[in-house]
C-alpha cells in the first residue's frame, strides 16, 4: 500500500530543524560563533557533519536563522510587554524589563542576538545589522513617545539604554535583582534628569 504524502508521517531528518537550531543557539551562546564548528553542531545533535548540509547551506546560513529566531522572539514577548501600559515611560521600563528577562533566563536565541554583533561576521553582516536593526527600532519609537525635550538626543539615549541592558550578561548573577527591578532602576537613572 502506497501512503499518500498528507498522511505519511514526516520523517526524522525533517524534525530536525528545530533541533539543530537550539543546538546552535546553546553552542553559538556559550562559545561565540567563530568557536563553533559545524562538525560541533552535529556532534551535539547526534548528526553526520554533512547531514546539517540538508538544512542550512552553511554556518552563516544557520547563524541567521538562529539570530532570525532570536529577534522575533524577543520583539514578541517585548511587544506584548508594552501592549499592557499606557503611560510611555512604563512603556518603555516594560520593554527593557522584558529584554532583561529574555537576556538574563534561559533563552540562548537572546544571548547570541546580543553576544554577537553584526560585525564580528562580515560574510552576513548586512543582513544581521538589518534584523537587529528591525529589533531596536522598537526601542526608537518608544523613545519617540516620551516627548522628551529637543536637547536630548534620542539616538544615545537608545544606545545607553539598549547598552546597558545588554552589559548585565557581564555582571548578573542571581539576586542581583530580577530584571523587572534592574529595568525599573534603570528608567529612573535615565528618566529623573530628563523629567526635571
Amino acid at each position: 500500500m502506497v501512503q499518500n504524502k498528507s498522511s505519511r508521517k514526516p520523517s526524522r531528518s525533517d524534525n530536525r530543524k528545530p533541533e539543530i537550531l537550539d543546538t546552535a543557539a546553546k553552542l553559538f551562546s556559550e562559545r561565540g560563533y567563530h568557536a563553533v564548528s559545524m562538525r560541533d553542531i552535529a556532534k551535539t545533535t547526534g548528526m553526520l557533519p554533512g547531514s546539517l548540509y540538508y538544512h542550512f547551506s552553511s554556518k552563516d546560513n544557520l547563524l541567521y536563522s538562529v539570530y532570525e529566531r532570536g529577534v522575533s522572539v524577543i520583539a514578541a514577548q517585548v511587544d506584548a510587554a508594552v501592549l499592557c501600559q499606557d503611560d510611555p515611560w512604563d512603556k518603555l521600563e516594560a520593554a527593557c524589563g522584558t529584554h532583561l528577562e529574555e537576556l538574563l533566563g534561559k533563552n540562548a536565541y537572546a544571548k547570541v542576538v546580543t553576544r554577537i554583533l553584526p560585525q564580528d561576521v562580515e560574510s552576513i553582516q548586512p543582513e544581521l545589522s538589518k534584523l537587529r536593526g528591525s529589533y531596536e527600532d522598537r526601542f526608537k519609537v518608544l523613545i519617540a513617545d516620551l516627548g522628551l525635550d529637543e536637547g536630548v538626543d534620542q539616538m544615545y539615549m537608545r544606545l545607553l539604554l539598549l547598552g546597558a541592558l545588554n552589559s548585565t550578561l557581564s555582571w548578573y548573577h542571581r539576586g542581583a535583582g530580577s530584571p523587572s527591578a534592574i529595568a525599573e532602576e534603570l528608567i529612573k537613572i535615565v528618566g529623573q534628569p530628563i523629567k526635571r
